[in-house]
């Protein structure tokens, strides 16, 4: 009776086998979570932004329209939009102002918010 030493070639194919879809999986579930934090790490940003931005147009005396405050170089690529509406229908003395932050030309976050006049 002979006694086997050693792998033979198919086991050590579906060793490797395995192992390489274990480390896919392992790669693919990384590169997600990667993503998941950069995603997120965008949206608290820009809400940062937009709420510097509201408190920016509450400092300011009442107007029809308002334009941004500067963004800080801490905060490459981010823009925002400034847009007043009047509310007529209960008191003209009302503002509802919308802030909109942009990153490389698509919308992340919206701030809505209202101001009165003193």
């Amino acid at each position: 009776m002979k006694v086997e030493r050693g792998f033979n070639l198919i086991e050590i194919l579906l060793s490797l086998a395995l192992l390489g879809i274990l480390a896919i999986v392992f790669l693919s579930t990384f590169s997600s979570g990667s993503k998941v934090l950069i995603l997120t790490d965008e949206q608290e940003t820009a809400k940062n932004v937009a709420e510097s931005q509201m408190e920016y147009v509450q400092k300011q005396p009442f107007a029809s329209a308002y334009s941004a405050a500067p963004i800080g170089a801490d905060y490459p690529g981010y823009s925002a939009n400034i847009s007043t509406t009047s509310i007529t229908s209960r008191d003209s003395n009302i503002q509802r102002i919308t802030v909109i932050v942009i990153r490389h030309g698509e919308e992340i976050t919206r701030l809505e918010g209202f101001k009165t006049r003193l």
